[in-house]
């Protein structure tokens, strides 16, 4: 479970651009698959995010999913990932390919801007490569589909160190200043606590791969 006493600061990262080869392909382990959206997903889905904490309950986390993504149902069975079991068919993690309001300050006249969202995997199935198997899918979902393309971004905070690490192997970069949505940048708040949560080999990657 996340550590949420940990302070919440808008921490913004970006990927310009991304290749997939067989060298940096992360293989699923056994019994595990990862497909599109199918209609009553999003029951898995709500279950998944309620049991990370992200949200109170189902229902609402229920809600979130239909208000956010049902409008654009065509696109979301190549947009979101889910990645299951086989045996049981239960959902143990899930990331989507969307878009979100560019921030006209900073991205000029661009309307939109391609966003990772929403990455979890169940405690019980981390640390086995399921997150960057999905993170995988997804930005490649990016590389492909005319409607989204690069840049990425990612909006997270700083009780997610662990995936931002995830999120910096796979070449976003922290950002300083930029932003998209309305999202308030909190680079320097964020970077002190970051700070205080890896260790300073973990702290030192993520410093080399920010904005600069």
């Amino acid at each position: 479970m996340l550590d949420r006493t940990i302070p919440f600061y808008n921490t913004i990262l970006r990927l310009d651009s991304y290749t997939q080869t067989k060298d940096n392909a992360c293989a699923l382990p056994d019994n595990i698959v990862i497909r599109g959206y199918r209609p009553g997903d999003e029951e898995g889905w709500a279950a998944l995010h309620t049991e990370t904490g992200d949200f109170a309950s189902i229902m609402e986390a229920k809600q979130y999913f239909l208000n956010t993504y049902a409008h654009d149902i065509v696109y979301l069975s190549h947009r979101a990932m889910f990645a299951l079991e086989q045996k049981t068919n239960r959902i143990i993690g899930t990331c989507t390919a969307w878009r979100d309001h560019a921030k006209p300050s900073i991205r000029g006249q661009t309307p939109f801007v391609s966003s990772l969202h929403w990455l979890a995997v169940t405690e019980s199935m981390q640390h086995r490569g399921i997150g960057r198997a999905l993170c995988q899918a997804v930005v490649n979902i990016f590389a492909q589909d005319a409607d989204l393309g690069f840049p990425v971004y990612i909006h997270t905070q700083p009780w997610s160190y662990r995936a931002i690490l995830l999120y910096t192997s796979l070449g976003f970069r922290l950002q300083k200043t930029d932003t998209f949505a309305a999202y308030e940048n909190q680079y320097g708040d964020a970077v002190r606590t970051l700070q205080t949560l890896l260790s300073p080999e973990q702290f030192q990657f993520l410093w080399e791969n920010s904005q600069p």
